[in-house]
């Protein structure tokens, strides 16, 4: 009974965090937190093992690592590297390399999305402030988007979807 609300909570979680990227361009803390909150109550439904949830906490801990080291030279913001790492939760070890591809794929499309939009002047449409703020060169780009891409296209290859569907 409880299987398909839990079922829904990544999912909701990512398209939450990149709306908020888009017209903010910051994830708020509260999105990663709820994903390592609610992993346990979805890990037990699911019924993984403890060997099972142990994997899953080290795809977590090495994608924290290795967000903190871009964090620390500047490559990556710090609410992009929480959700990839709580996200990492939730898709495991053995669908982690497929996540980080699609992440990758997913963020360099965004990035020609961006780069093809901006090139346009911005004086030829109106634009809400949030979408000038996307608008300009030099003020990045919500990876947000990228990030919900990769984990709602990984999210049914994992352990956690398929147990909670069957």
């Amino acid at each position: 009974m409880l299987d398909y609300p839990v079922l829904l909570v990544l999912p909701a979680a990512l398209a939450y965090a990149a709306v908020m990227d888009i017209f903010t361009m910051t994830i708020p803390n509260r999105v990663s937190l709820a994903l390592v909150a609610a992993f346990p109550v979805a890990a037990f439904l699911a019924g993984l093992t403890m060997h099972g949830a142990l994997m899953h906490l080290a795809a977590f801990a090495i994608v924290l690592a290795v967000c903190m080291a871009l964090f620390a030279f500047n490559l990556l913001g710090g609410g992009d590297g929480k959700l990839l790492a709580a996200t990492a939760l939730w898709v495991g070890v053995d669908q982690l390399m497929p996540f980080a591809v699609t992440v990758a794929i997913a963020g360099g499309i965004l990035a020609i999305i961006f780069l093809a939009a901006r090139q346009i002047p911005a004086g030829i449409y109106p634009l809400p402030a949030w979408a000038e703020r996307l608008h300009k060169s030099g003020n990045g780009i919500p990876y947000g988007l990228a990030i919900c891409a990769g984990g709602l296209l990984i999210y049914p290859k994992t352990f956690i979807f398929k147990a909670l569907v069957a």
